[in-house]
Parts: structure tokens; C-alpha cells; sequence
């Protein structure tokens, strides 16, 4: 099979990428919005605080946007993380290498369901239907951690985040931080229609076996 391939400044592949994102968008829409219902009041039920979150990530151009998730924290999160990480020196290594922990005490038992089955990442749908993230690209990240992408920084910014990519399909949580810059770096520089397709099939694999999410 021929792979349908265009470079990232490509008018046409863009706009391709657009048009598939507001499709494939609206077609998802109905079920959606059934889940975030459902979702929204067993939030609400099981822990307090809100029942979404947003946090500032970094889109095209570096331009930072607010990105829409589930409440998956206990409300004094901060107070509890770093608590945690002071007093034990495994967590902080962890956290070092991967940013993320496999035990986090900031996460609800709510919450740690929706991360392993994605669910907590359905409100993300708004920001791909406002045009500031895509179905398929790189991980949105904080500000912070662009200093991480090194020369990669300028391919990461000239792309919009995605709800998934390589590094969702390829391990998420189990790979350490450097192999994520790597694989949003590889996904940029191979930028093409048919890998969006892949993409988009292995993350159905990937909610599946709910591999490397935590």
C-alpha cells in the first residue's frame, strides 16, 4: 500500500487533517456526549470539588490553550503530591523518569477507572472541535517541560497536540519520559495521512488493554 505522505508546512495535508478531525468529531458526538453525562454525575457523586479541570498546555506556535479534562484529583492534590514525593525518594525517581507515577495518592478511586479506560480525556473532544488540538499529534504538554524537547521543541510547537499519538499506542505510562520527546519528535517528522489512520486503529487496541495507563 502506498503511504499517503505530506510534510508537516503542507497546505493540503492540513487541511485533510482538519476535515478528518471535524468528521470523525461529529460522527463520535451522540455517544459522547452519553458518556460525559454519565461520567459527570459519578464524578460529582463520588468525591467533591468540580467536575471538570483545566490546564494550561502548549499548541501551535506555542500559543497556550486550556485543556478540558474529568476531575480525576482530590481537591488539595498539590498538598498531597508533594507530601508524597518528600517523603518517599522511589516516587521522586519515578516521577523524575517518567513524570507520572504508577501509585498516585492525589488520584480518586473514580478518578484511577477513568484514567485506565481514557474516559477522563472524552471533554478533550471540545478542544479538536475548536481547533486547538487535533485527533492524532503529539502529547500536549506544560510549558515546563518543552525545555525537555531540546531541538525537538520547534517540530513539537509547529503541530497541534493530539487526544493520542505514537507515544499512547506505543506504552504511555511504561516508557520513560525521553521516549515519549522521541516518539512526538518521530510522529512530526513522519507526518502523514496513513499514520493518523494507524494511529487512530492501534488507540482502540490501546483503551483495550488499558497498557501503560495510569
Amino acid at each position: 500500500m502506498n503511504t499517503l505522505y505530506l510534510p508537516t508546512n503542507g497546505v493540503t495535508y492540513k487541511i485533510v487533517k482538519r476535515l478528518l478531525d471535524i468528521v470523525l468529531s461529529i460522527a463520535i458526538l451522540p455517544i459522547v456526549l452519553i458518556l460525559v453525562a454519565i461520567v459527570a454525575v459519578i464524578v460529582k457523586l463520588t468525591s467533591p470539588g468540580p467536575i471538570f479541570y483545566q490546564h494550561r498546555r502548549v499548541g501551535l506556535g506555542r500559543k497556550n490553550f486550556g485543556l478540558w479534562k474529568f476531575r480525576t484529583m482530590f481537591h488539595n492534590s498539590d498538598h498531597i503530591f508533594w507530601n508524597h514525593l518528600a517523603q518517599d525518594a522511589d516516587a521522586r525517581r519515578e516521577w523524575l523518569c517518567y513524570r507520572k507515577l504508577k501509585y498516585d495518592p492525589r488520584i480518586t478511586k473514580v478518578g484511577a477507572i477513568l484514567r485506565r479506560t481514557n474516559l477522563d480525556e472524552l471533554p478533550q473532544l471540545l478542544n479538536v472541535i475548536l481547533g486547538q488540538m487535533s485527533l492524532v499529534g503529539p502529547r500536549p504538554v506544560v510549558e515546563d517541560e518543552l525545555k525537555r524537547y531540546g531541538a525537538g521543541e520547534t517540530l513539537y510547537s509547529a503541530v497541534l497536540p493530539g487526544i493520542t499519538g505514537l507515544w499512547q499506542v506505543s506504552g504511555r505510562g511504561c516508557l520513560p519520559y525521553e521516549k515519549r520527546v522521541a516518539l512526538d519528535v518521530e510522529y512530526v517528522s513522519t507526518w502523514s495521512f496513513t499514520q493518523d489512520l494507524v494511529v487512530l486503529t492501534r488507540t482502540l487496541n490501546a483503551i483495550w488493554t488499558c497498557r501503560g495507563a495510569f
